[in-house]
């Protein structure tokens, strides 16, 4: 929590390969002056494209990540001049289904800032800055065994690179 006497607006930026904590990031913006701190979680869901999910695999160009994430934080300060905290957890390398991937959490003195500029982050970065997703699919397959109409089923794990429809470079 921060210390109102002397301590200046806070951006704050993690990406990392350990389990995201939403108490941590959202301590990271809690402030005496603030009324609000919303908070986005992106969790790997159970599905994609009619197919199970296992799981998620993200990747970055970290140095580049953590500069278009600061000038994302740039954007946010010009549209909502009150926004006093900003902090963004991104998780890279396998994140199971049901767990975070990302967390976003900004406080403001009001609501209605403090969830815009939640909404933009998530929608900016998935749009601009280099991380990307693997999404590793579980298919089942038939097998034909010997020539007496027997089948039998194997699970196999496919991964595919999936592209973020907000994103206009790719």
């Amino acid at each position: 929590m921060c210390e109102e006497v002397g301590d200046g607006p806070r951006d704050l930026v993690k990406l990392t390969y350990d389990k995201l904590s939403t108490e941590e990031v959202s301590e990271a913006v809690t402030c005496p002056s603030c009324g609000a701190i919303s908070i986005f979680i992106g969790t790997t869901r159970n599905n994609f494209q009619g197919k199970k999910v296992l799981r998620l695999e993200y990747e970055a160009y970290e140095p580049m990540a953590q500069s278009e994430l600061r000038k994302i934080y740039g954007d946010i300060r010009r549209r909502w001049p009150t926004v006093r905290h900003i902090c963004v957890h991104h998780r890279l390398g396998v994140v199971p289904v049901t767990e975070a991937s990302v967390i976003i959490a900004v406080s403001s003195p009001h609501r209605e800032d403090a969830l815009q500029a939640v909404h933009y982050c998530i929608d900016t970065l998935k749009a601009s800055v280099p991380i990307w997703k693997k999404v590793g699919t579980q298919n089942k397959r038939y097998f034909q065994l010997g020539g007496y109409g027997k089948s039998e089923i194997y699970d196999t794990d496919e991964c595919c690179w999936k592209q973020n429809k907000e994103c206009e470079w790719a």
